[in-house]
Parts: structure tokens; C-alpha cells; sequence
């Protein structure tokens, strides 16, 4: 990576969990400094998350953010502060609906993310402790019926890893289209996984391609942080891509740049750093 090419940079889209905070929830107080130096000198900062963007504005705030965020892995673009909606995808009524008679035969947990709180039944009240919706408002309702419409992404929590297969597998092609599917290990809990079903098209990279086009900002003049496999989709927008220290090998390989540092102990202040002193 050329030093020319941190020089550059406008925009910079940083992960929450795993990347911008440390394991306690806390962001560094030099990444806190680091990020308002560059605000002075131009540089615009939004963040893309898999949690929902009631529970991404805090971050927001503390880092002084006042253009769109990407939230629920890029179902929705949401300006902030003034909160509005640039983009939100739904998932179809009837396909929620199937999702939720599947997990009901196949005995998995499940629940509904909407854009401000996640929607769960007493059948699935293990859903606020066992999910990675960090930040999130649970909610507890007495069923689904009235919740299927303003869906943005349905997720459930498994232990077996081959009654969610069956279910992803009957989530796709014949049985259902326009539905973009993840299927992944929990990072916090042991022999949990999560299916998560979203309408097409949504994804952090798509989010990232919006908040382009809303900031007439090209990819070459934006750096992405992340550490997750639900960053991959960032790292393929020509942008420099920046992977923190526990980042997994999959975003490592994909990664222009790799930090030192792992989230726990200063990686984006790394990056942030060497960005300023490109532009000194």
C-alpha cells in the first residue's frame, strides 16, 4: 500500500464489533482523538454493523459521525443524526413466514429484527442471551403474526448445525428467491450457529455501494475496517481494505493491510495513525 493512497483517503467505514471496540464494548480513547484529528482534516467515518442502528448510534455519537450508517449488515442506510432512511430492504411477508414454520419443525430459535428492536416469543426466550445482536432492544410479544411485515432480516439460533442446514437448504433455490442467506459459527458461544435471512441485495458491500453514490466519494479514496466473514463483502469495492489483528483468515487474505494490533489493544488507532501521518 502506497503512501499516496492513505493520503487520499475521504472516507473511512469501520466494523463495530471485534474492530472498533474492544471485548468490554469501550472504544480506545486514542482511536476517540485519532478519529476527530482526521475529522478536522476532512475525513468523513461511518460504520458498518451487523447490529441494528438503534444499537450503532451510541458509537456514533461518541465519535462525532454525522453522515448515514450501515446497519443489519447493510439492510438498511440510515442517516445520523437526523435518523433518515435512505435505503431499507424487507424481507417478503411470506417468506418470514415460511422461515418461521420451518424453525418451529426443526425445533431452531428464531426471531425478527426490525429496525429498532428484535422481536421474540416465549418459545424462544433463550434468543436475548444466545444471539450477537449487541445493543439490540428485545422484545417479547405473544406472536409473530403481527410483525412479518417491516421484517429486515430473520435470524435463528441453532445447536444443530444439520436441522440449519435443512432449513437454509429449503430457504433457497426451487423453494424461495430473492433472499440473501448467512450461515455461520457464533464467535461467543460453543456449538451455537446462526441462519440469517435477508431480501437480496442486502449486504455491508451494498450498504458501502449507497453511501458511495449518497457521498459522491469513489471507492478508491476509502479505506474499510473489519474482522468477520460478514466483512468480506466490504473488502471487494476497490477500497483499501484493513484487517485488525483477530481478524479471520479469510478478510486477511482479501486485506491490503493487516494491523499489529487486534481490537483489544488499539487496531484502528494503528490504521487511524498511519492515515494522519500519510496526510502530514
Amino acid at each position: 500500500m502506497s503512501k499516496g493512497n492513505l493520503r487520499d483517503i475521504e472516507l473511512i467505514v469501520i466494523d463495530i464489533d471485534g474492530t472498533l471496540i474492544n471485548d468490554e464494548g469501550k472504544i480506545a480513547e486514542e482511536t476517540r482523538l485519532l478519529v476527530n484529528e482526521l475529522q478536522h482534516d476532512g475525513v468523513k467515518f461511518s460504520l458498518a454493523t451487523g447490529r441494528l442502528h438503534s444499537a450503532a448510534t451510541k458509537f456514533a455519537r461518541e465519535l462525532n459521525i454525522n453522515i448515514p450508517l450501515i446497519s443489519l449488515d447493510g439492510c438498511l442506510l440510515k442517516s445520523f443524526p437526523a435518523n433518515e432512511v435512505l435505503y431499507e430492504s424487507y424481507v417478503k411477508a411470506k417468506h418470514v413466514r415460511r422461515t418461521i414454520e420451518l424453525a418451529d419443525q426443526c425445533l431452531l430459535n428464531i426471531c425478527l429484527c426490525h429496525a429498532d428492536a428484535i422481536y421474540y416469543t416465549e418459545n424462544n426466550s433463550v434468543i436475548p442471551r444466545i444471539t450477537e445482536k449487541f445493543g439490540a432492544r428485545f422484545e417479547l410479544v405473544e406472536s409473530y403474526d403481527n410483525y412479518l411485515d417491516g421484517t429486515l432480516e430473520v435470524l435463528m439460533a441453532a445447536e444443530n448445525i444439520g436441522a440449519a442446514k435443512y432449513v437454509l437448504d429449503k430457504m433457497s433455490f426451487p423453494y424461495c428467491t430473492g433472499l440473501n442467506k448467512s450461515f455461520f459459527r457464533s464467535h461467543s458461544y460453543d456449538h451455537v450457529y446462526y441462519l440469517e435471512i435477508r431480501r437480496s441485495g442486502s449486504s455491508k458491500g451494498k450498504g458501502l455501494q449507497r453511501l458511495f453514490k449518497y457521498l459522491n466519494i469513489p471507492a478508491q479514496r476509502t479505506a474499510v475496517v473489519g474482522d468477520w466473514f460478514n466483512d468480506l463483502s466490504l473488502f471487494q469495492k476497490k477500497t483499501i481494505n484493513v484487517a485488525v489483528g483477530n481478524a479471520v483468515a479469510e478478510l486477511k487474505i482479501n486485506a491490503d493491510i493487516i494491523t499489529s494490533k487486534t481490537n483489544n489493544d488499539g487496531a484502528v488507532a494503528e490504521f487511524l495513525t498511519m492515515v494522519l501521518n500519510s496526510k502530514r
